[in-house]
């Protein structure tokens, strides 16, 4: 089984860090295999040149995919389970992710992609994909106010779509009172590895 998790968040003193080394913790206990690709580590460029914005607003399958777009292809294609890993700002991904959907999810590879014959530069239907993301609001605040069921339109219905067969969205809130958290969350994080394997 090939686990792919996109980690997104710029500090190595954050609470979405700790939760990543709690995963790894837990994926290991499990004797789950898995490759970390963390955007900002990577220096991911995020802003679509104007070349692919050509290329996806006018379906021009005849402009070439950018090189490290490809190589974003390939992991994804290998993966049995992609994991994103982000903190919630202003009710959504931070910007390096939201960039990284722009720019992996081209045009003749995540959509539009009935007319091309090469199914192997097509997106593969991954098994399962699991959103973990942290939050400084509590988890009965963002249901209340509506940004939970928002977050999980934008997140499972639209990014992760009909791309994936089973999904699923944790949002591990109240982060602004992390020692009262803190316990619950860690529950929630060691039981990943059973959903991986169910």
């Amino acid at each position: 089984m090939n686990i792919l998790i996109i980690y997104c968040h710029p500090s190595k003193n954050s609470y979405t860090y700790e939760i990543l080394q709690q995963l790894k913790s837990n994926l290991k206990k499990e004797h789950i295999d898995f490759e970390i690709f963390d955007l900002y580590k990577m220096n991911f460029k995020t802003d679509m040149s104007e070349e692919e914005y050509r290329r996806e607003s006018y379906a021009n399958l005849d402009i070439p995919v950018a090189k490290d777009v490809l190589k974003e292809h390939q992991k994804i294609n290998k993966a049995d389970c992609i994991i994103f890993l982000y903190p919630v700002w202003w009710s959504d991904c931070p910007a390096k992710l939201k960039g990284w959907f722009d720019r992996v999810y081209s045009v003749g590879y995540a959509y539009g992609t009935d007319e091309i014959k090469d199914k192997s530069k097509v997106m593969k239907k991954i098994p399962k994909g699991i959103v973990i993301c942290t939050a400084g609001h509590s988890n009965a605040f963002l249901d209340e106010i509506g940004i939970t069921k928002s977050m999980k339109n934008v997140m499972l219905d639209d990014r992760l779509g009909k791309r994936f067969n089973k999904k699923e969205m944790i949002v591990l809130g109240g982060t602004a009172d992390i020692s009262l958290v803190r316990p619950i969350h860690e529950e929630v994080i060691n039981t990943i590895g059973k959903i991986i394997k169910s």
